[in-house]
């Protein structure tokens, strides 16, 4: 085979006609981003290659200048990862979107390409450990203040947003407790005052909440959790403006590194086809398992949106769609006590994993909040009596029967 001849079975790639109607989430999830070659493959293409040919040097150059739409790198970009990003984009209803190789990658470059020296930042305290690591912790070496919020009255978010701020950090749902944010109300008073709005959306996913639409400017994944829901794959994602993924999100992300592998976007990709289905089970699952807990002697509370006794019911309510796949709890009992609860589960497994489609428990004092001092931890409302409960898409009855026979044994 010579250098430019036509590989063998390989045909002009077929030319779909535009769709005249505005597509529905689940139709997207399966068909939007796809991107077929000249082979007519029915399932996604799967593109390990590190690198790209050019018919010429001239092409070569010509691309580098961003004058030729052509693919350089997959560090940069790659056919498999733009697929993924197309489909979650429209999943989002957001202009673009941006991959990375994990959750954290996601966070820490949404908001490390906006900052620099002399900036500051207000954030909800309630969050994931790692995130308050970035925020309180990294960020402060490099000149930026960061403010926490403790609360979510528009008098509380009005004081922290009374000056110039460079950008809004929001979990909503938090990380463990569930707290819930008003979106649409900090957007507002944090445009008021020219700060970027980022959303944590990890806790609800695209298919529950929808930021965008409340106000907020960027959203950003773990897609190691629901988008995989799988537990196979690590993967992050930012979605936004045209503007902020490709002038401030995209330089930052090509020259660090912190891209997505084009075997992860593939799984990953695959996985949204079904994300609603499974992201609708374990929600009804998790407010049946959120009743079932609040009944029990045994649990001293119960952290669901989706409850009635809930202090931000009726605004999650208004925000999303269900209550979500993830239930916390407080026992009325110590670390030990706590412990012997989580070894008896005979079908929920003990990891420190969410939005799997295996039920995942685990306890935030010693796994993933250990980082934060016991102050900080305080301040969250995270005590030894808490447990965060990942609910999976098993029969509700037996994840029930699993609690409660694990319960008595306290």
């Amino acid at each position: 085979m010579t250098k430019h001849s036509r590989p063998w079975g390989y045909h002009a790639p077929n030319q779909s006609p535009e769709i005249d109607w505005e597509l529905q989430p689940d139709t997207i999830a399966v068909r939007g981003g796809l991107a077929r070659t000249g082979f007519g493959e029915t399932g996604e293409a799967l593109f390990m290659n590190s690198g790209f040919t050019y018919d010429s040097a001239e092409q070569a150059a010509a691309s580098f200048r961003d004058d030729e739409e052509h693919f350089l790198y997959s560090r940069f970009a790659n056919p498999t990862v733009a697929m993924f990003e197309q489909r979650l984009a429209q999943l989002e209803g957001a202009e673009a979107a941006m991959a990375t190789s994990t959750g954290m990658s996601a966070m820490f470059a949404s908001v490390a390409s906006m900052v620099k020296q002399g900036d500051r930042v207000v954030a909800s305290l309630n969050m994931f450990s790692s995130c308050y690591v970035v925020l309180c912790e990294i960020l402060p070496q490099w000149g930026v203040e960061t403010v926490l919020v403790d609360g979510n009255t528009e008098a509380e978010w009005a004081e922290a947003l009374s000056e110039p701020t460079k950008l809004v950090f929001i979990e909503s749902p938090s990380n463990p407790l569930l707290g819930i944010i008003d979106i649409r109300m900090v957007s507002d008073l944090a445009h008021k005052v020219g700060a970027t709005v980022i959303v944590d959306n990890v806790m609800a996913s695209t298919v529950l909440q929808k930021p965008l639409e409340l106000g907020a400017d960027v959203v950003m994944y773990s897609a190691t959790k629901h988008i995989d829901g799988q537990g196979r794959v690590l993967g992050g994602a930012v979605c936004g403006s045209k503007e902020y993924i490709r002038g401030t999100l995209m330089p930052f992300i090509r020259h660090t590194g912190p891209s997505m592998s084009s075997f992860n976007a593939w799984v990953l990709l695959k996985s949204l086809e079904t994300m609603s289905m499974r992201v609708e089970r374990m929600s009804s699952n998790a407010l049946a398992v959120a009743r079932a807990l609040e009944a029990h002697p045994a649990v001293d509370r119960v952290y669901y949106p989706g409850l009635e006794s809930h202090p931000d019911h009726a605004l999650a309510m208004r925000q999303m769609k269900s209550g979500g796949s993830t239930v916390s709890f407080k026992l009325k009992a110590d670390q030990a006590g706590v412990f012997k609860f989580m070894d008896a589960l005979q079908v929920i497994d003990i990891s420190n994993n969410i939005g799997d489609s295996k039920s995942l428990i685990t306890h935030p004092t010693t796994t993933t909040h250990r980082r934060l001092t016991p102050e900080v931890r305080e301040q969250m409302g995270i005590t030894e009596s808490t447990v965060r409960l990942s609910v999976g898409l098993e029969a509700e009855a037996d994840l029930v029967r699993d609690l409660t026979q694990a319960l008595a044994r306290i």
